[in-house]
């Protein structure tokens, strides 16, 4: 497979932890395509559909189901394989599910957070650790332009407050415990990345668009729409991947430089209503029709929300390579091939695809 960080993966041992889910199972691949020696930690998938079970990834990479909720299970993962990178993926992800279950959701996004950075900064071993957040950890006011990495953190719901939390821990540890001025002292270094809304194949979490869209489609039934006018960055889950993987390569090569926050979203073109989104999706999958569920009783979501990526664009060289029609081509072609072909080879061609 291509590689366009030049075998600086290879040989490496990178822990990924959410190793289970969909953008974690994406990063498992792509980074076992070159030559990681991946190991993954994550709570079992949410479905026997899910990309993870489809790619037959637990025969791949050295596959470890804890919880991230439990600090002696993440110590014990860190001192046995010594990763040298580590790419905090495992979340509670679901807003509407975070409305339900706050505490947990907070024990996932907050407390697991801290638990590996703790085991990052004592396992000598590792060097790097990009911090997965999201886009929803900025204190939204609802504004026309993008949130830059210097706005406060923020959310109104329990699932976004936690990832703003979350960003303010991580700036703590980094502050406290991982100073770029002293990294003679702790030879760590350590950032938070927020990527927009991430759509692609293999996913089929509940409450979220897509998925909710193929469900719909497999079934032969009308997609409701929730929420038709809200305003999402969509990307597909290769360009934050992209994001990461150079990210870390940039903060092993220069440590002091890139350790902070960072935005990894589309392009304005590529900011559309959540009708619009779902229309694409239908028109690339052949068929389908939409129908408009608003229920102004639901629980509140965010209805405006996009990111400034000007800094990951001039300080680390990333552009998005995907425009939105070609997101949605992407990821509906994955939803009609996933059932007769090998799943894993389909990931790989779609890597390959990106990457041209």
């Amino acid at each position: 497979m291509t590689d366009i960080f030049q075998q600086f993966y290879k040989g490496k041992t990178v822990l990924v932890t959410g190793h289970t889910g969909f953008k974690g199972s994406w990063l498992a691949i792509w980074l076992h395509e070159m030559g990681a020696k991946v190991v993954g930690l994550a709570q079992d998938p949410a479905t026997d559909k899910d990309n993870f079970v489809l790619a037959g990834l637990a025969d791949k990479i050295t596959d470890i189901r804890g919880d991230i909720r439990d600090a002696e299970t993440v110590n014990a993962v860190f001192e046995q394989y010594q990763p040298e990178i580590v790419f905090h993926m495992a979340a509670q992800p679901i807003v509407r599910l975070s409305y339900e279950q706050p505490v947990e959701t907070y024990q996932t996004n907050v407390m697991g957070s801290i638990h590996v950075m703790e085991a990052f900064r004592r396992c000598s071993s590792a060097k790097v650790a990009v911090m997965i957040t999201t886009d929803k950890c900025y204190e939204n006011r609802e504004q026309i332009w993008g949130y830059r990495e210097n706005e406060p953190m923020g959310g109104y719901d329990p699932y976004s407050s936690s990832k703003g939390a979350a960003e303010i821990a991580i700036s703590s540890w980094r502050r406290s415990f991982m100073h770029p001025d002293k990294y003679e002292q702790h030879h760590k270094s350590i950032a938070s990345v927020r990527a927009g809304n991430v759509i692609g194949g293999g996913d089929w979490a509940k409450d979220r668009i897509i998925p909710d869209c193929i469900r719909a489609l497999e079934t032969g039934t009308p997609i409701a729409i929730r929420n038709r006018t809200a305003v999402r960055p969509w990307q597909h889950v290769l360009e934050p991947l992209n994001g990461y993987l150079l990210l870390a390569q940039k903060m092993w090569e220069d440590p002091t430089r890139y350790c902070e926050g960072w935005n990894f979203g589309p392009n304005a073109e590529s900011i559309a209503t959540v009708w619009d989104i779902a229309s694409l999706l239908i028109r690339h999958y052949g068929s389908g029709s939409l129908q408009d569920a608003s229920d102004p009783n639901a629980v509140h979501e965010a209805n405006l929300l996009m990111l400034d990526i000007s800094k990951a664009r001039f300080q680390l060289g990333w552009n998005p390579r995907l425009n939105l029609d070609q997101t949605a081509e992407l990821t509906a072609d994955w939803y009609m091939r996933y059932q007769h072909e090998d799943v894993y080879s389909l990931c790989v061609k779609q890597i390959e695809q990106y990457l041209q």
